[in-house]
């Protein structure tokens, strides 16, 4: 047909690209918030109960319950090329409710309002950055490197702390922490969004959605705990 008659090939293509762009990653973050709804209603009602929360950080197995989340997103890592879409969301679920028994011990530690208050203030910072990392037309690519030496610095510096127990390097671990994870949000949405291809069939672009919404979820829920530990009330 005449361009002059209405149709223009070029941009039906690019409308329909768009609109398929957009579907996918609200397909991603409705998964990121299934799995912190998911997080949410696990660590309440685990730290909540005395009958559940006491036999777990009252014994060693609270050292499995800490380190099964790093377990998951390894495996995560190592197999999601092998895995099917209903076998990538089905363990997703799972890290999620996992990592919600870790995150259990903060409803033990911190006041309730603190944890609201503190969870608001992650939303927004992790909303506005996520917005920019989709909207911005500036390469985030060459920032990468830098966020991924500072994430490994924080990891680093964390593990040390465990043993020092200085409250200096918790305060500098977390200021630099709640930056390098705010990055990271920028950069992975700005990931999530050039690795979508319209061309890439069904089961794939569910597998892409999925470990997308992993990315920003281990991103929200980073920032969370580090502006916790470093703003939360605790519990007298």
């Amino acid at each position: 047909m005449n361009p002059r008659f209405g149709y223009n090939p070029a941009i039906q293509s690019q409308a329909a690209f768009d609109e398929g762009l957009r579907k996918h990653m609200l397909r991603v973050y409705n998964y990121m918030g299934l799995g912190l709804i998911i997080t949410g209603i696990v660590a309440f009602i685990v730290g909540t109960t005395p009958a559940l929360y006491v036999p777990i950080f009252s014994s060693p197995l609270k050292w499995v319950v800490m380190l099964a989340p790093l377990a998951f997103v390894f495996f995560f890592s190592f197999k999601l090329q092998t895995m099917s879409a209903s076998a990538a969301q089905m363990t997703f679920w799972a890290f999620c409710a996992v990592m919600g028994l870790s995150l259990a011990s903060v409803f033990l530690v911190f006041t309730g309002a603190s944890i609201a208050r503190t969870f608001f203030i992650a939303a927004t910072m992790f909303g506005a950055t996520s917005l920019y990392g989709y909207v911005t037309k500036r390469d985030l690519a060459k920032f990468g490197s830098f966020l991924i030496m500072g994430l490994i610095g924080v990891m680093i510096a964390s593990i040390v702390n465990i043993f020092l127990g200085s409250s200096a390097l918790q305060f500098a671990v977390s200021v630099i922490g709640i930056i390098v994870f705010v990055g990271l949000t920028a950069w992975d949405t700005q990931n999530i969004k050039e690795q979508y291809a319209e061309n890439f069939d069904q089961e794939s672009q569910q597998k892409l959605a999925v470990f997308g919404a992993l990315s920003l979820y281990l991103n929200f829920v980073n920032i969370f705990q580090l502006l916790l530990s470093l703003t939360g009330q605790r519990e007298e």
